[in-house]
C-alpha cells in the first residue's frame, strides 16, 4: 500500500523490499537506542505528547531513515499510477469522461512532487530518490502492476484502488513528522473526488447494457484482492510476518496497523457495491455481528511477494516506461537548472551593486 514497508517473511535475511538502506531500516526495527550519541529528550517528548516533528528538530537517524523509505515508496507509487489510467486517456468514452480521467492524473502528478517535497525536507535529494527508484533499490505499490483491461478498471481503480488509499492517508495527517503529514491533506481532498469518480463510473456502468455490467463485474472481480493487499502483510495476531508496524505506530508514523485498516476498507466497501450492485468476489464474505465487522476470505500471499518482487504482469512495463520518461525528460531539468542558476547569478550580481553603492 502507499506509505507502507514490508519484509518478505520467506527470506528475512534480504531485507525490506523497497529499502534504500538495510541497515538502517533493521537498526530501526530493533529499537536501537542511541542516546549515547545524540540528546533525544527533545524528539521523544514531542513524540509523547503526539505533536510534530518538525525537519530541523534532533530525531533519531532509524526515524529519518524510516520516513525517508515510507515517503519515497509513497511518491514513486503516485507517479507510477498515472500509467494504468493514463493508458485509457485516447480511449475514454465520452469529453466528460475524458476531461475527469485527464485531471486526475494530473492530480497523481501532483501528489508525487508533494511527497518528493516531504522527502527532501529530511536532507535527501529528489534525484537520488529516482535513481534508487530506477535501480530497484526502491518498490512502489505492487497494484500498479496488474493491467488496466477495459474501461470498467478505470472505475474499479477508482472506487477500490483509491478508496483503499484514502482509507490509509488520512490517519497520515496525523503523522508525526510534519511535512509528510501536510502533504496529507490536499491529497486525501483529492483521492475522495478520485474515489467518488470510480463509483459514479461503476454505477454508470451498472445500470447500462448486460455487457457493460459485466465488464463492470469482471474488473471488480480481478482488482478486489489485489486492492485487500494493498494495505500490507498481516501484522497483528498469529498470523503477523513482521515488518515495521510497531516502530512505527510507537513513533506516530503510522496510527493503525495493516490489518486494522484492511477491515476498516472492507467493512465501508461492501455496502457501497452493494449499492451500486457489484458482487464482492469473495465466498466467505460475510457480517460477523460477534465481532462487529465482515469475516472475508484469505488473501493469496504468495502472489502479492511475487508481484512486488518483479513478477507482475507489467512490472517490466511499468519501469521501462518511467526509466524512458526521465531520460527523455533530462532536458527540462537540464534547461531549469539553467534558468535558476542565471537567475541566482543576476540577483547575487544586483546584491554586490547594492553592497558597492
Amino acid at each position: 500500500m502507499y506509505g507502507n514497508d514490508f519484509v518478505d517473511p520467506n527470506d528475512p535475511g534480504a531485507g525490506p523490499l523497497n529499502a534504500a538502506d538495510g541497515g538502517a531500516v533493521e537498526a530501526a526495527a530493533a529499537h536501537v537506542d542511541r542516546r549515547s550519541e545524540i540528546d533525544l529528550s527533545d524528539f521523544d517528548a514531542i513524540i509523547a505528547a503526539d505533536q510534530r516533528v518538525e525537519p530541523r528538530d534532533v530525531m533519531p537517524e532509524e526515524y529519518r531513515q524510516t520516513l525517508i523509505r515510507q515517503i519515497a515508496q509513497h511518491a514513486h507509487s503516485e507517479i507510477i499510477g498515472m500509467q494504468p489510467e493514463g493508458n485509457w486517456i485516447t480511449r475514454a468514452p465520452s469529453l466528460r469522461r475524458k476531461a475527469i480521467l485527464i485531471a486526475k492524473v494530473q492530480d497523481e502528478a501532483g501528489h508525487g512532487l508533494y511527497l518528493y517535497s516531504a522527502a527532501e525536507t529530511l536532507g535527501i535529494d529528489r534525484a537520488e530518490l529516482l535513481d534508487r527508484l530506477h535501480n530497484g533499490k526502491q518498490k512502489y505499490s505492487s497494484i500498479f502492476n496488474y493491467p488496466t483491461l477495459t474501461w470498467a478498471d478505470i472505475g474499479a481503480i477508482g472506487w477500490l484502488v483509491d478508496g483503499a488509499a484514502i482509507m490509509n492517508q488520512v490517519p497520515l495527517c496525523r503523522c508525526s513528522y510534519g511535512p509528510y503529514a501536510r502533504a496529507m491533506i490536499r491529497t486525501c481532498k483529492e483521492e475522495s473526488f478520485h474515489q467518488r469518480q470510480g463509483f459514479e463510473l461503476l454505477w454508470d456502468l451498472v445500470r447500462g447494457t448486460e455487457a457493460q455490467k459485466a465488464m463492470a463485474q469482471d474488473a471488480v472481480n480481478r482488482w478486489w484482492w489485489p486492492a485487500l493487499a494493498m494495505f500490507g502483510p498481516r501484522d497483528t495476531g498469529e498470523h503477523a510476518t513482521g515488518g515495521h508496524t510497531a516502530q512505527s505506530m510507537a513513533w506516530g508514523i503510522k496510527r493503525f496497523s495493516n490489518d486494522d485498516l484492511r477491515q476498516r476498507f472492507v467493512d465501508m466497501t461492501v455496502p457501497q457495491a452493494e449499492r451500486i450492485g457489484i458482487t464482492i468476489p469473495d465466498p466467505k464474505l460475510a457480517w460477523n455481528a460477534e465481532r462487529g465487522h465482515y469475516d472475508f476470505g484469505d488473501i493469496d500471499w504468495d502472489e502479492f511477494w511475487r508481484v512486488l518482487k518483479g513478477d507482475g504482469a507489467c512490472n517490466a512495463q511499468r519501469m521501462a516506461r518511467r526509466v524512458t520518461s526521465h531520460e527523455q525528460g533530462a532536458w527540462v531539468r537540464d534547461a531549469a537548472a539553467a534558468y535558476a542558476a542565471k537567475q541566482a547569478a543576476r540577483q547575487q550580481a544586483a546584491a554586490g551593486e547594492g553592497s558597492a553603492a
